[in-house]
């Protein structure tokens, strides 16, 4: 009996299941979705564990992991906005994960490039979305309009929506609506590692808004007012907005809206692309050759089909791969929705430069000064690439 239990004892190790600490970052209506998923992979085999926890929304959890990072108490594994990646893997405590990926299946190529940095794998994508020009659909009817299918077009419904109480269009000030926009033109924010505010995509992008904020047919809103710039939708202030997929879930999940919303593709140019916004699963520096296995185990089991199909339905996140789509045929059959979620196949990563991060601070302020102060969009840019190439990394 007692070279039994020592015989049981020497095959604890290897019986042992390996702990994988995550910190998430999907709040309601998709926390319950991934939290289930997190219980259903544990149950589902023996050989990893992992210990979900809520760290807060994208800025929240990025500043608890750089705390954590540095004080000891990280995760194994951690939700990281697709911006944030770059800066994890400058920082060098983000682990490449080409050689434990396998064969890509039937993902779509773009949305893997979105964990990617310099050609390497860095990240998992686990919920990506693209933009959407949402507008409200009953005072577009009361106009006889139809949605903008050009910039040109955006403006003139813009012109034809506002009143003495309500602009047509609100314009949020930060980098991912301002890139959504140079994107859909044919343009890029970097161009070969370096900034490119100046470019003529970019500044056409900016004179766009400008004009119409000038006019008064739209409404600036800076990061601090973001906010009020749902808002401005919801009460009718304002009859046009862009935002993610993922922004009219979260919006149903907290109220109901008076109107029917309509929500239309990104106008492009011949050239113009949409940009990727969401987050990948980033194993972080100290992991286990095990850890990294059970990590890369839990996206292969969140991403299958059918477990896919749920989570965008419920958080309007673009289905990763295609298999994922059959099982999406009556969520798609609205064509306003469908349409919208082609866009995957024009989508694209659009930060990918750890140096970003040094940047993106002075195009905000840039922005801001244009859009709501009013100094001329050329100017403003000038400015914004001269600040940004005095702290560019030598």
């Amino acid at each position: 009996m007692r070279g039994l239990a020592l015989w049981i004892l020497g095959l604890t190790p290897a019986l042992a299941q390996v702990s994988l600490p995550f910190w998430h970052t999907a709040g309601p209506p998709g926390q319950a979705l991934l939290e289930e998923a997190v219980q259903a992979f544990n149950s589902a085999q023996r050989q990893y564990r992992l210990e979900a926890r809520y760290a807060g929304e994208y800025r929240e959890a990025g500043v608890k992991l750089m705390a954590a990072l540095r004080s000891g108490g990280a995760p194994v594994l951690f939700q990281a906005e697709l911006s944030f990646l770059p800066r994890l893997v400058q920082e060098g405590v983000a682990l490449p994960l080409d050689g434990e990926i396998g064969e890509p299946g039937d993902f779509y190529p773009e949305a893997l490039k979105s964990g990617q940095v310099k050609g390497k794998t860095y990240g998992l994508p686990i919920g990506l979305s693209v933009p959407v020009l949402y507008y409200n659909l009953d005072a577009f009817r009361a106009k006889g309009l139809k949605p903008p299918a050009t910039w040109d077009e955006v403006e003139k419904a813009a012109a034809a929506l506002k009143s003495r109480t309500a602009r047509g269009l609100v314009i949020s000030t930060d980098i991912w609506s301002f890139n959504a926009v140079v994107m859909s033109l044919g343009g890029s924010l970097v161009k070969d590692g370096r900034p490119n505010f100046t470019a003529p995509e970019v500044v056409e992008a900016l004179e766009r808004l400008y004009r119409m904020v000038q006019r008064q047919d739209a409404l600036a809103r800076n990061l601090a007012e973001a906010q009020f710039a749902v808002a401005d939708f919801l009460r009718t202030k304002a009859f046009m907005g862009l935002a993610p997929t993922t922004a009219l879930p979260v919006v149903l999940y907290h109220t109901s809206l008076p109107f029917q919303v309509g929500y239309a593709p990104l106008p492009r140019g011949p050239k113009g692309a949409v940009p990727f916004s969401g987050a990948t699963l980033v194993v972080l520096k100290g992991a286990s050759p095990e850890q990294v296995k059970g990590a890369v185990a839990f996206w292969r089991f969140f991403t299958e089909p059918k477990r896919m199909a749920r989570w965008v339905e419920a958080t309007h996140y673009v289905p990763l791969r295609k298999s994922a789509e059959a099982e999406l045929k009556d969520f798609l059959k609205d064509p306003m929705r469908k349409a919208v979620f082609a866009q995957i196949e024009v989508a694209r990563p659009w930060s990918q430069d750890p140096e970003m991060v040094l940047w993106y601070g002075f195009l905000e302020e840039a922005l801001e000064k244009s859009l709501k102060q009013g100094v001329p969009p050329q100017k403003a840019l000038e400015e914004a690439q001269r600040r940004a190439l005095s702290v560019e990394p030598k």
